[in-house]
């Protein structure tokens, strides 16, 4: 074994094996991949080897398109047979609900070329003679579906990752993973020690021991999952000598299973409701080719709805079970990405649709490494999407969630109630007496909208039971004043003699004087956008920024590899150590203002001014600004006065109506505002131009900010894209995200966010198309359920166009 490597992974399944092959197909030979047994030991070896490119989440698709059609390269380049069943595949709906979904789904294809279409029952049965089409009431025709054989399309990437200097070590146990001084590894094995720059953790069922060597609990569960395989049917055999083809793969949401034909017989497998976790402290070392005990009683009531869906197969004997666990995150969704507070310690973990999603994660994560980007926008499979919160009990809790509803509806205003609530604000109680309907972020609860007695949400597709509620909300902001919560947003103190020119490198905005707030961008090197900040200055030194919740590890993670080393700066992220209230409408400073004797008119707090004073008897830090587009102030106070603040305010707002409000009616606020929010409008697909933050960037200042050389070569091009924002003449539903935009009948953009602006009393919809139409004014339409709807395009904000309310 070799003393010396660039880089170690560690796992010798599909994922380790893929990582392995893209860094020796970006130049990197010096690899070594160690497993401890044989390759596909753990969960790839009884994988049931499907894959499909549909998701949810475009940038995914985009990942698992590029994993299918990888598949033939790495077949012909190794020389090895990989199975390759490319059936093509069917999605089943059994009921409107469902069929819904789909056309969302579908939808969100449409701007990436994508080829999959809505089918009738009638078609759907000619295409798959086995199911009962008076089950159904719709389908999915996808042409990109199939199965493989796990075993050789991981020897595939193996072999074609030694064809290109990569080294395998087999029976190679890694026992300790050791961080020196110079940041380097050591790999100490069973076998002897590597000395190695990166090491990746694709360790599969072993990824939580993996990551526990370096003190990282990783969020990962093994869950048991059962399949099985039935005798010879005659009906398989007849469909393949009349067709000449193989019957294809079907996913039977609604019943919950899947299945494939498998020789000449099928195969069927569920995500079951009485699901089971495996191993869920450590997983023994020991564990290898083995499969764990058959328990069909556990999925007795999913088989009784897939035998009733596909009735032939009543007259099937069963030939082979299959139960083995697989890994799993919270959401179901890889953890990929470079661990954050470690020096080249990567993530490569819990791609429990490992033959789906493989490829692009081995791809993104060795860009990643050689490259210092991903490539893509990875942000829904980055590892840091998950803080301390997600310990082994919170895991333990959602992976069984979220496995036990793998083929359930998760409609967009569902909010899934396992492990929570976790972390909770010192109102939380007050929130919930008054109505309170919360959502969890990044482990936090937050409230929704408030719900009067006896109203609850109604899940759906289309606008629901909190509709007039969340209207009710936002028209009192807009009429008077309203009082929400904002805790859940990420607060950073910098400080030190070197905080300022620090601040001036890492942010791509102008760095404000003392008493003032400004807006600044975060890019990277390629000059797109990874965050988009409220930066303040407090003086002697000491900077307050406020930036997205869901992302704060994500930033952390950044800030940190790029802060100083001569500790002229300090750096906290304040967490839940700060919270906040936001207080807007018209009438918002008349409430503050009876809470204090300081003057707080324009003239003595302008807009984007910040100061702290005392309100009431609780100190606060009071900034002039809301994401609402209104009049009105973020008050940042430490926990213990949160309670007492909040009291004050509610007792001070009575005379004026105050209403609280929730992140449902700041959303409907926000959108009529044309104000985009992280993950959404602003991510690492898009430059600062085309997102409309040209203004914030400091172009000309003599900060050599990070992504400076790309952000001015954007200026000068103009970028490719522009965030417009449309009004569309939606009927019962509005905008979600990813739905195609069309001009002249033509898809040419995507919308990123909308909804209902109910003081406006117009559907919104924001999105991004090529520059060149950006200014079109006819011919816009936006589909939302299958329905292609009329859009027009607002050359400016919806609500106070000039500002002139925000600045009053």
């Amino acid at each position: 074994m070799k003393s010396h490597a660039r880089v170690v992974v560690i796992g010798g399944g599909v994922v380790g094996c893929s990582v392995l092959y893209h860094l020796t197909k970006l130049g990197w030979s010096d690899v070594v991949l160690l497993e401890r047994s044989e390759l596909t030991s753990g969960s790839t070896w009884h994988a049931a080897g499907g894959m499909h490119t549909i998701n949810g989440d475009p940038n995914v698709a985009k990942l698992q398109k590029y994993t299918v059609e990888l598949y033939k390269e790495i077949e012909a380049y190794s020389g090895q047979d990989i199975g390759l069943h490319m059936t093509s595949g069917l999605m089943l709906a059994a009921t409107p609900e469902r069929f819904d979904w789909f056309k969302s789904l579908l939808a969100k294809g449409k701007y990436a070329n994508g080829e999959a279409r809505l089918v009738s029952v009638e078609e759907a049965h000619a295409m798959m003679p086995l199911l009962d089409p008076t089950q159904f009431v719709g389908a999915v025709f996808d042409p990109h579906e199939g199965h493989l054989d796990p075993y050789g399309t991981t020897h595939a990437y193996a072999k074609s990752a030694k064809k290109n200097g990569a080294e395998i070590y087999l029976h190679t146990k890694v026992e300790d993973l050791v961080q020196l001084p110079d940041g380097t590894w050591r790999v100490i094995t069973d076998k002897g020690e590597i000395r190695c720059e990166h090491v990746v953790n694709a360790a599969g069922l072993w990824a939580r021991e993996v990551g526990r060597m370096v003190g990282l609990e990783l969020p990962v569960l093994a869950m048991e999952h059962m399949y099985l395989i039935t005798e010879d049917m005659p009906e398989v055999v007849d469909f393949n000598k009349t067709s000449g083809r193989e019957l294809m793969h079907c996913v039977d949401f609604d019943g919950e299973i899947y299945i494939r034909q498998e020789r000449n017989g099928m195969l069927m497998g569920t995500y079951e409701k009485d699901c089971r976790p495996w191993s869920p402290i450590e997983t023994p070392w020991t564990f290898g080719h083995e499969l764990l005990a058959e328990d069909l009683e556990r999925i007795t009531s999913e088989l009784e709805v897939g035998f009733r869906h596909f009735p032939a197969f009543n007259n099937a004997g069963i030939k082979t079970i299959i139960n083995g666990p697989f890994t799993f995150s919270p959401d179901g969704n890889p953890l990929v990405g470079p661990v954050r507070g470690m020096t080249n310690f990567w993530s490569a973990c819990a791609v429990m649709a490992g033959f789906s999603q493989g490829g692009g994660v081995g791809l993104a994560l060795a860009n990643w490494i050689v490259e210092g980007d991903p490539g893509f926008d990875v942000f829904a499979m980055d590892v840091t999407r998950y803080g301390d919160y997600a310990s082994l009990a919170y895991t333990n809790a959602k992976v069984r969630e979220n496995y036990s509803r793998r083929f359930s509806i998760r409609y967009p205003n569902e909010e899934l109630p396992a492990a929570r609530p976790l972390l909770t604000t010192p109102i939380y109680d007050a929130l919930k007496a008054r109505g309170a309907v919360f959502g969890a972020s990044y482990g936090l609860e937050t409230p929704l909208w408030f719900a009067p007695e006896g109203v609850k949400d109604a899940f759906s597709w289309r606008r629901s039971t909190d509709f007039e509620h969340v209207g009710r909300e936002t028209k009192a902001v807009r009429d008077s004043v309203g009082l929400m919560e904002t805790s859940g947003f990420a607060k950073y103190s910098i400080g030190g003699e070197g905080a300022h020119a620090w601040l001036d490198h890492i942010l791509a905005g102008k760095v404000p004087p003392v008493g003032r707030m400004a807006l600044s961008p975060m890019l990277n090197e390629a000059g797109k956008l990874i965050g988009d900040f409220t930066l303040a200055n407090l003086g002697d030194d000491a900077f307050l920024l406020i930036g997205s919740g869901i992302a704060e590890d994500y930033h952390m993670r950044w800030f940190e590899t790029h802060l100083p080393d001569d500790d002229s700066v300090s750096f906290d992220c304040l967490n839940l150590g700060l919270v906040g209230l936001s207080i807007a409408g018209p009438r918002s400073r008349d409430v503050l203002q009876k809470l204090t004797h300081l003057d707080l008119s324009d003239q003595a707090l302008p807009f984007m001014g910040i100061v702290e004073i005392d309100l009431g008897m609780a100190p606060v830090i009071l900034g002039r600004v809301s994401y609402t587009g209104d009049l009105g102030f973020e008050l940042w106070m430490k926990p213990e006065y949160q309670r007492y603040l909040f009291d004050l305010i509610m007792e001070a707002g009575a005379e004026f109506g105050i209403t609280l409000f929730g992140l449902r009616a700041l959303n409907a606020l926000r959108v009529e505002k044309s104000f985009g929010s992280w993950s959404r409008e602003y991510r690492p697909l898009y430059g600062p131009v085309e997102a409309g933050l040209g203004r914030f960037i400091a172009y000309g200042k003599e900060a050599d900010f990070i992504g400076k050389a790309a952000a001015i070569e954007e200026k000068a091009a103009g970028g490719a894209l522009r965030l417009v924002t449309f009004v569309v003449d939606a009927k019962d539903a509005d905008v979600l995200g990813d739905e195609p935009i069309s001009l002249d009948g033509q898809v040419c953009g995507w919308v990123t966010s909308g909804g209902y602006a109910h003081a406006a009393g117009v559907s919104v919809a924001m999105g991004y198309v090529p520059k060149e139409v950006s200014r079109t004014e006819e011919g816009w339409q936006i589909e939302v359920l299958g329905e292609m709807l009329i859009a027009r395009l607002q050359p400016h904000p919806i609500f106070d166009a000039n500002g002139s309310r925000m600045r009053s």
